[in-house]
């Protein structure tokens, strides 16, 4: 029987099936296994679980995983196999037994690779492929009021993280130092993992040119903070998989005048951007009011990237952000209520962002740190 919390997203996933006239769905997308059984795993082995359109579902994977596996899912069968067999050959016996001849699957999943599709048709000469296309991550827009409460749970934790490291960072530390601060906040707080997110010293942001954002994603360095640098500092906790990200900037030392109005005028033209998210309302209309604010005012040279994403679970693939669902200047889909977004925005080696809810009436924030320049040891 298929609980409660997971019923309408097995009846949501099934009406997809339908309409692509698939017969069973195979699910190998980590996070969307995770969505739908409430288990997930590493693709050291292939695995995946296969859902019908009546009937229970089945779980397959190898067999150092089944103990986990049962203790998380609610799916009742879990089909196991010797880490010397082959995991296709597993799977494919498994979809033989449900009698299907056209097999949805998410042809964009990473786990439904070019070798998957073509191992399994081979073993299964008589089925067909059918492309359920993004599904995996389509389907898990609109999030429950469970998974809120999940995002808003970390959320929680990277606010006592952020304040853990503005209070505990100084002149002569590493930004690794300040990444140590923050796993141990996450680690003792309830956070699944340590892994805290992108942590960098701002300085040579400030002389790049044009939209001047390697700081973003730069590696650890063992460069000493020096009084008047920005550490910038990403925060990412995950609290069973499900994830808050939120961005500031750390000033050792008070910030100079010109850095305390740059980011005024990004929280100014973010506030826009929030105060035009509501359900029905076009994304690129949001995306617009700050990505052009910020090139009018002359925060920016130029703005390549997207000003948000979805967010919500995030489980062991090899990306680290979802962008199936962002903001951009082509982005025609709608906001519903339920989604919520990381949105984020850069200038001058100065970053802001948040995790936010959008509600019925709006759009909320989950992350409730100031919105300024955070001063090291204030």
């Amino acid at each position: 029987m298929i609980p409660a919390s997971h019923a309408h997203r097995v009846d949501r996933l099934r009406a997809a099936m339908r309409a692509a006239g698939a017969e069973v769905f195979l699910c190998d997308h980590a996070e969307m296994l995770h969505w739908l059984t409430g288990y997930t795993v590493s693709e050291t082995f292939y695995r995946g679980c296969i859902l019908p359109l009546e009937g229970d579902p089945v779980w397959v994977l190898r067999a150092i995983d089944e103990v986990p596996c049962r203790a998380a899912t609610w799916v009742p069968r879990v089909v196991t196999y010797p880490d010397h067999a082959d995991p296709h050959v597993a799977m494919a016996e498994a979809l033989a037994g449900f009698g299907a001849t056209r097999i949805g699957a998410d042809f964009t999943s990473f786990g439904f690779t070019a070798w998957t599709r073509d191992r399994l048709s081979q073993l299964l000469p008589g089925a067909q492929f059918v492309d359920l296309n993004a599904i995996s991550n389509t389907i898990r827009n609109v999030k429950d009021a469970a998974e809120i409460a999940l995002i808003a749970e970390a959320a929680a934790i990277g606010d006592g993280a952020m304040a853990a490291i503005a209070a505990g960072i100084a002149p002569g530390m590493r930004a690794r130092d300040a990444s140590a601060i923050g796993a141990q906040h996450y680690l003792t707080q309830g956070a699944d993992d340590y892994w805290v997110g992108p942590i960098s010293i701002a300085r040579q942001a400030r002389a790049a040119q044009g939209h001047g954002m390697g700081f973003l994603h730069a590696t650890f360095t063992e460069d000493r903070l020096s009084e008047g640098d920005i550490l910038h500092v990403e925060l990412v906790p995950r609290v069973r998989f499900y994830s808050a990200r939120f961005m500031r900037s750390i000033s050792l030392g008070t910030p100079s005048a010109e850095d305390r109005e740059v980011m005024a005028r990004m929280v100014s033209l973010q506030d826009a951007q929030f105060a035009a998210i509501r359900p029905g309302e076009e994304a690129r209309a949001a995306d617009a009011l700050l990505r052009e604010g910020m090139l009018r005012e002359g925060l920016r040279d130029e703005y390549p990237n997207i000003t948000g994403y979805a967010l919500g679970i995030y489980a062991k693939t090899p990306r680290s952000s979802e962008t199936v669902i962002s903001l951009h200047p082509g982005a025609t889909w709608r906001f519903e209520a339920g989604q919520v977004l990381h949105l984020y925005t850069t200038a001058k080696g100065l970053a802001l962002s948040e995790t936010v809810e959008v509600t019925e009436t709006g759009c909320r924030r989950l992350t409730t740190t100031a919105r300024e320049i955070l001063v090291a040891g204030a």
